[in-house]
């Protein structure tokens, strides 16, 4: 008995040590998070005079940027953005993003849903990469996505009207076509296209498996193809994507778009910034087309001419663009509402 004493009093020390080293840390977390979400919340919390209008919780927030820094022309006066869900009680709106709560039900809010707080639904994926949408079936007030029927419009990308002003340079041209693909499916209606063309044209393909297309010069590399291929990895009414906006239209080369029918692109871009596979017979004429304009230089820069009357907004709309939205809607929204069915709307 001796003997073991002394190693039982050291174990004791031991795991005294541990618990202490546990409980500091635990105290140290939990100040620290209390810290940065409390400083904000404070401003809001702690004077009747200061509170806001209308609390909006996003969900499932995880952007590197502050949620209630908006650029002026947002206008967000009376509107405070949080990411603590212990607000959710008192939250006025809940902005949650389909693809972080589509797996399980047990990802949506699960406590007593206050009366009237509305529920916003945030997609930008198209219907066919988003699963379980009857998850939201009369859940949801109100819509947020690349569709311009939804009731906060959130697109790709956009066009601003411009006075003539700015006079656009075409970028120098050395090579034909580009096509930049990360998720390539051998049954996608896009590499099948893809596979009959190449017969005819030579085309670069960017991604994973092919060339190498570096984040900080992918741009630039774009730019001095004549076409990139902007095809969309699904085809439903205004799924135009960075594809289009960002990888093309940015960078300044003519798009050869596949996604959905001509006119819906012309919603959006004027008919002449681009070329629409539908508008051949086969790929071999399209390739035959595409060929012919890069030998004639006259008819290749007609294709931009509609710069002097627009100019892309900026290479890509940002999720603090997007998030920024919410509040003049919810000052907006019409009466209060509940959508039966996301799925049926959402096709």
């Amino acid at each position: 008995m001796e003997s073991t004493q002394p190693t039982w009093k050291l174990r004791k020390l031991f795991f005294f040590f541990i618990l202490q080293a546990c409980i500091s840390f635990t105290i140290f977390t939990m100040s620290s998070k209390t810290k940065y979400l409390a400083s904000p919340l404070e401003a809001v919390t702690t004077s009747a005079s200061s509170k806001p209008d209308l609390i909006i919780l996003l969900w499932n927030f995880r952007h590197p940027f502050p949620v209630n820094k908006c650029p002026k022309h947002f206008d967000i006066s009376g509107c405070f953005y949080t990411a603590d869900r212990e607000l959710y009680p008192s939250a006025n709106a809940v902005v949650m993003r389909h693809r972080d709560v589509c797996s399980s039900r047990k990802q949506l809010p699960q406590g007593r849903r206050p009366s009237k707080q509305y529920w916003i639904w945030f997609n930008r994926e198209s219907p066919s990469h988003s699963p379980n949408l009857s998850f939201m079936d009369n859940l949801i007030n109100l819509t947020m996505s690349y569709r311009a029927d939804s009731d906060i419009f959130s697109p790709y990308g956009q066009l601003e009207e411009q006075n003539g002003t700015v006079n656009f340079t075409i970028p120098k041209k050395t090579k034909l076509a580009a096509w930049a693909i990360s998720n390539w499916n051998p049954y996608s209606k896009r590499v099948q296209y893809y596979e009959q063309l190449k017969k005819y044209l030579k085309v670069d393909i960017y991604g994973k498996k092919n060339l190498q297309l570096p984040r900080d010069s992918h741009l630039q590399t774009i730019s001095t193809y004549k076409f990139y291929f902007a095809f969309e990895n699904s085809i439903h009414e205004d799924y135009i994507t960075e594809k289009l906006w960002s990888n093309a239209l940015y960078a300044g080369s003519v798009p050869v778009v596949l996604g959905p029918p001509r006119s819906n692109y012309e919603r959006f871009i004027p008919r002449d910034a681009f070329i629409h596979v539908d508008d051949f017979t086969s790929p071999r004429e399209l390739a035959s087309y595409l060929l012919k304009l890069d030998k004639d230089e006259e008819k290749y820069k007609q294709y931009f001419n509609w710069r002097s009357m627009f100019q892309v907004s900026k290479m890509e709309i940002s999720w603090m663009d997007n998030y920024c939205k919410i509040c003049k809607a919810l000052k907006e929204a019409p009466s209060y509402r509940t959508i039966p069915s996301i799925k049926a709307w959402f096709k």
